[in-house]
């Protein structure tokens, strides 16, 4: 029950956020409607927008980092030459684990020994967008956005060097900046739906889908998000290796009901620190990432990740990985 009531006090707020801005722009829209009939013929726009905002009490507000990236990001989303990226992109060529989950490859002959506690993960993300003009709110835009992570077990020796696990995340997501500014802050509101496998067939196989609602504030080079979830609940099983039902039943006692994240960037440092946590067992993760410039195209990239759920074959092994690389972009 308080796992209930909490994720539905999350959605909520950002609902409200997203009715508060409905209201301020039916507001601002009759406004500029009242003013224009009435002005003057050299009245410019901006000097009427002006008088609203005043009339109002409409306090501009400065963009952050994350306001600034999507401002860059619209010059060149629809491109058809462009893949605009979505989550980092990313090459670790080590990663090394604490406690390597050596027992879901216990069928396979030849690998349960012979996993390496090192190897490396690498993150291919992007996003399109839909729709050019606004569809709901001004600014508004709808994505399809896909995540593909791979662990690479480059360094074993008595097996053929294969793709340990890899997770694939088609996703369909709704964003709209809200009119809402608290103490001087930017917000936006996300909701969606994620859809995560790993391809696999059993008994190796893992999937899940969830709808969640995100949301977003930021001040400065500071963001803070907000992500609850709600999972699609499967059929349970009644044989293990049948390819319908539900292959991981408790997931979200391991993953976690919602995801707390905040980033911060300061000329090309960029400091990123996440936590998942469940409700009902405070189970969960920690995940700190830390960037750096290199030169040119590249960004140095290190990750520090402990608990569960790092890959969908680990989501209710518990281990401490690290890993250093390069990365393609930042989330800011």
């Amino acid at each position: 029950m308080k796992k209930w009531v909490w994720m539905v006090t999350a959605s909520v707020t950002a609902i409200t956020a997203a009715s508060v801005q409905a209201q301020e722009l039916s507001d601002m829209q009759q406004c500029l409607l009242d003013k224009m009939t009435g002005a003057k013929a050299n009245t410019t726009v901006a000097d009427v927008r002006s008088q609203c905002e005043e009339q109002l009490h409409v306090t501009p507000v400065e963009p952050g980092a994350l306001s600034n990236r999507i401002k860059g990001e619209q010059i060149t989303q629809f491109d058809p030459y462009v893949l605009t990226p979505h989550r980092r992109n990313y090459l670790l060529p080590v990663i090394t684990s604490s406690n390597i989950n050596r027992l879901q490859y216990a069928d396979i002959e030849g690998y349960e020994q012979s996993l390496e506690s090192y190897e490396a993960k690498f993150q291919v993300s992007f996003k399109v967008p839909f729709n050019k003009e606004s569809l709901l709110f001004e600014n508004d835009r709808m994505f399809f956005g896909l995540t593909v992570e791979s662990w690479w077990q480059v360094y074993s020796d008595n097996i053929s060097k294969p793709f340990r696990e890899t997770n694939y995340m088609p996703e369909l997501f709704y964003a709209t900046p809200t009119s809402w500014h608290p103490f001087g802050t930017n917000t936006t509101v996300l909701v969606g739906a994620e859809h995560l496998s790993n391809g696999r067939s059993q008994p190796l196989s893992r999937s899940w889908n969830r709808f969640y609602a995100q949301f977003i504030v930021e001040k400065g080079r500071f963001v803070f998000s907000l992500k609850p979830w709600l999972r699609l609940q499967e059929d349970q099983k009644t044989d293990p290796l049948q390819s319908s039902g539900d292959d991981n039943p408790n997931i979200t006692d391991y993953v976690g009901d919602y995801e707390f994240a905040t980033a911060y960037n300061s000329g090309g440092f960029e400091y990123t620190f996440r936590i998942r946590h469940a409700v009902e067992t405070g189970r969960g993760s920690a995940e700190l990432n830390w960037t750096f410039p290199l030169g040119g195209k590249f960004i140095g990239y290190t990750s520090i990740f402990t608990g569960y759920g790092e890959s969908l074959i680990d989501y209710n092994h518990k281990q401490t990985r690290f890993g250093i690389g390069i990365a393609l972009n930042n989330i800011l």
